[in-house]
């Protein structure tokens, strides 16, 4: 199971991240959810035991079957039964692995946009991206820019650069919600929370420095793409979202007063 000793371990953690992206979704429909601070942590942490699970099992099968030598293949479970004479079960699997990246995207096509709804709704990004359907109420302009978005670096991309990219680009993000959990529990500690992160700081700093070494793992090049999609994003803020934002438009209304 450690071929390529630990350091070998933190490398593919830092890949097979890719499998536990979509728990975090859950979290972006707090405000659809009737208790989150229950519902919400039910549903996050007995989706990823039952999934690392499943997860471990499968591995360990994989490896009792085949060599660990034959697995760096992009359809490992399928690889492996054709291997063993399993055809039908190979042609199984295969068609259960499309419908299984069909519903993480939907569920991933769900999240994103609802984020980019909330950071239009707070003046981050521009206004029309926060229109809500008339008959589906739904934020549908945020949902079809993901799509368009999604679509296109899928046609472009190859998977592992695309997992690559998506992996450190969430990592930052949890390193960056981890944080903000400290810091606003400690300057603003009166606000209304929908759901309560228990155990802070322990929590926070246990989770921005477990997606820090993940981070690291990362291959250089990784860094570089992730570099340059950061600064993108900078660029919108520092022009745009920082001037728009509801907190700064309050603060020159505070000020002009």
């Amino acid at each position: 199971f450690l071929p390529f000793g630990f350091k070998g371990v933190m490398t593919a953690a830092a890949i097979i991240f890719f499998a536990y992206i979509g728990f975090d979704a859950i979290s972006t429909v707090a405000e659809e959810t009737k208790n989150p601070q229950r519902n919400m942590p039910i549903g996050i942490i007995l989706s990823l035991i039952i999934c690392t699970i499943l997860y471990i099992l499968v591995a360990a099968v994989l490896t009792g079957m085949v060599s660990y030598k034959e697995l760096n293949h992009p359809a490992p479970v399928a690889h492996a039964l054709n291997m063993v004479g399993f055809k039908w079960g190979s042609a199984l699997v295969s068609v259960g692995a499309v419908a299984g990246i069909t519903s993480v995207l939907l569920v991933m096509l769900m999240g994103q946009p609802r984020i980019f709804f909330s950071m239009s709704r707070d003046g981050l990004l521009w206004p029309w991206i926060a229109k809500v359907h008339p008959r589906f109420k739904t934020p549908y302009r945020s949902q079809l820019l993901t799509g368009f978005a999604v679509a296109l670096f899928a046609g472009f991309l190859d998977i592992g650069t695309a997992a690559e990219l998506c992996n450190i680009g969430t990592l930052f993000a949890f390193c960056i919600v981890c944080g903000g959990v400290a810091i606003l529990r400690r300057t603003h500690p009166e606000m209304k929370r929908g759901f309560r992160c228990p155990l802070v700081p322990l929590i926070p700093l246990l989770g921005i420095s477990f997606c820090a070494s993940l981070m690291l793992s990362l291959p250089q090049i990784t860094w570089i793409r992730f570099a340059v999609w950061l600064i993108a994003g900078l660029f919108i803020y520092f022009f745009y979202g920082i001037k728009h934002s509801r907190m700064a438009v309050k603060e020159r209304h505070d000020i002009s007063l």
